[in-house]
């Protein structure tokens, strides 16, 4: 309980004209102190201004930190990471994160009993490890920030989210040809107006698609980098193309394969704007991959995702010669780290060498004493 010599004159609980809500007002420590409870029961009003002045009252005399909510934390957290590469994945994660912890009004409210059950319940509902380890780092970077600022934050043992690793998935030249196939702009579908009937906007949409999809195989970009290109970006006389690679803050330049250049000379001729790809309101295109997914179910690959064709790529790259250290530059990874998945391909790689060059010895060497 607050001493009488802090709690001010008598309760502070009032209605204002213009809310339906009681407001608590009160002075301490020559501060005024004034919120809306945002209920209509005075006697929970009275409750919430006791647990207030409580609260100030550690503050001010016991050196207590101040506490925030949980959605409050997340949001300084989401405002500190503002420019960042990674900032519109972390708010997507936020989301479900304080949906699934709404239960816990403030940040230090947050135990480790919840963040096992979610972990748990997020597994259990078919998530990935990986995008559990990313939800976890909303969590991780509001506790950051809200201490950093001096708030009240929870002592807590985050749970070990083991990610396993995959074998590369990419595109045999077979499964390619069907992914081209169900996106070949031209296709007769069920769904679709036969050809001679078709509406111009559905035409370009299937276009579009095709074309963005073709350009994804043969420069191995990140999806944005393509989706969002500029003309500005495009040097057709050259057959260069020059990207900004914002995940990784880098440039780097890919010279344009025989297809990837028909494409882009075509869409000059019909170009109406800045963009290569855009919206239906001549913006840049951005995240809409709806129709190419569907497509890859239609061919039958149910395991593949848009970032498999920046995979197919790599892996075609180093079987047929390129070393990893090339394939980086290539991708435009920061890290030689990130590289590395496809190191298995490259070692295949020089142990077929290995073996050919033996092989041509042990010849030459017959060769010799049959001399």
């Amino acid at each position: 309980m607050v001493p009488l010599s802090d709690r001010g004159s008598a309760m502070s609980v009032v209605k204002r004209s213009n809310s339906r809500f009681w407001y608590i007002q009160f002075q301490m420590n020559g501060k005024t102190f004034i919120k809306s409870s945002k209920t209509t029961d005075h006697k929970i009003a009275e409750r919430m201004e006791v647990e207030w002045r409580a609260q100030l009252h550690r503050q001010f005399t016991l050196g207590e930190p101040e506490r925030i909510t949980l959605t409050e934390a997340v949001s300084l957290f989401l405002r500190s990471r503002e420019g960042t590469p990674n900032h519109r994945g972390l708010y997507h994660y936020s989301k479900t994160v304080l949906r699934k912890l709404s239960h816990r009004r403030h940040l230090d409210d947050l135990t480790n009993s919840d963040l096992e059950r979610y972990q748990q319940e997020r597994l259990k509902e078919g998530l990935s490890p990986q995008t559990v380890y990313h939800q976890f780092a909303v969590v991780r970077g509001a506790v950051r920030t809200a201490k950093r600022l001096g708030f009240k934050v929870p002592s807590l043992d985050y749970p070990s989210v083991k990610i396993p690793k995959h074998k590369v998935r990419y595109l045999t030249l077979e499964e390619e040809g069907r992914l081209l196939a169900e996106l070949d702009p031209n296709r007769e579908q069920f769904g679709l107006l036969p050809l001679e009937v078709r509406p111009e906007k559905s035409k370009r949409q299937l276009q579009d698609c095709y074309d963005l999809v073709v350009c994804l195989l043969d420069t191995g970009a990140r999806y944005s980098e393509i989706a969002d290109i500029r003309w500005d970006q495009i040097d057709l006389e050259q057959g260069m193309i020059g990207l900004w690679r914002s995940k990784v803050s880098n440039e780097g330049v890919i010279a344009m394969t025989r297809r990837v250049r028909e494409v882009l000379a075509r869409r000059y001729q019909e170009r109406d704007g800045d963009f290569v790809f855009t919206n239906n309101n001549g913006d840049k295109r951005g995240y809409a991959t709806q129709s190419i997914r569907k497509a890859m179910k239609r061919a039958g690959l149910h395991d593949v995702r848009i970032h498999t064709l920046r995979h197919t790529l790599a892996t075609r790259l180093i079987q047929n010669g390129m070393t990893v250290y090339e394939v980086k530059a290539i991708l435009g990874h920061s890290d030689i780290r990130t590289t590395m998945r496809y190191a298995h391909l490259e070692q295949r790689q020089v142990a077929t060498k290995a073996k050919d060059l033996l092989d041509q010895l042990a010849i030459s060497r017959k060769s010799d004493v049959d001399c």
